[in-house]
């Protein structure tokens, strides 16, 4: 993944925030080689946070982006239908989840909208 991050952008990100079956030395060794910063998965298992970061206090400030990404994601699952797509082509996948996250973003601004408002 990371290297295709830098197939699209030409670069790789300075800070990544993985999930926790991802936690592996290797992993940890094969993206500190890639010149990232800071790493962090959501399991240490068995790794420090100051080898996976520059601090402590990075290292829990990604491990709660990435535990905000998720709860987005289940927000999205559970109230726009994301959990389950019945259209057949990836063209179609990608449809169904760009109308399910402009939906969520409509939703969250009429939301902001009403209770300014109130």
């Amino acid at each position: 993944m990371l290297d295709r991050h830098d197939q699209i952008y030409g670069r790789y990100p300075l800070k990544v925030a993985l999930d926790g079956g991802f936690a592996s030395k290797a992993n940890l060794k094969a993206a500190k080689a890639r010149q990232i910063k800071d790493v962090c998965f959501a399991k240490k298992r068995g790794l420090k946070e100051e080898d996976m970061c520059r601090s402590v206090w990075m290292y829990k400030k990604l491990r709660r982006f990435r535990a905000g990404i998720e709860s987005s994601i289940s927000w999205l699952k559970r109230c726009f239908g994301l959990w389950r797509c019945t259209w057949k082509s990836f063209e179609s996948f990608k449809s169904y989840v760009w109308v399910s996250v402009v939906s969520a973003n409509l939703f969250t601004l009429a939301r902001g909208a009403r209770m300014a408002n109130a």
